[in-house]
């Protein structure tokens, strides 16, 4: 007779609270954890990146840490359900002295040994960002005013 195939793991809800716990305090010197926490080819996404290994996403987070003032994510609502997570967060960071918010969300798709193989990041950086730089804001802001459906 032979054996039923064993199904995969499935990643547990400590293994999502420690990936999130990292991103709640993430500073630095915890990008070292990266490979603890995403396989060795896991892809990330975001509306400015798309790459794949430890080193291209430790670079994302280096450059975060380089380019922002005081960089933090806030953790909001998660959900679990088989290989995959769904997150939403909100992204507090300065820049050139001023603070801004950027909410978004990630879709994660774990690896059977419960690291992360799939990263999606999901925001819409001219509402979240663009329209709120002093340069980008009025001509971006325009737009939005032009394209929306007027509800009269």
């Amino acid at each position: 007779m032979t054996p039923a195939p064993t199904a995969p793991a499935v990643p547990s809800a400590p293994r999502l609270d420690a990936l999130l716990t990292w991103y709640a305090t993430l500073a630095p010197q915890d990008l070292g954890a990266i490979p603890q926490l995403y396989t060795e080819q896991a892809r990330f996404k975001d509306p400015f990146n798309e790459v794949s290994g430890h080193a291209a996403i430790h670079r994302i987070f280096a450059h975060m840490f380089e380019t922002t003032e005081r960089p933090r994510f806030e953790i909001v609502e998660q959900g679990l359900q088989g290989h995959a997570a769904f997150v939403t967060w909100r992204f507090h960071f300065g820049l050139r002295g001023r603070l801004y918010r950027i909410d978004g969300a990630s879709h994660l798709h774990f690896a059977p040994d419960g690291r992360v193989a799939d990263h999606r990041d999901y925001w819409d950086p001219a509402e979240e960002l663009w329209q709120k730089l002093p340069l980008l804001g009025p001509p971006v802001r325009w737009l939005r005013r032009r394209f929306t459906v007027p509800m009269r």
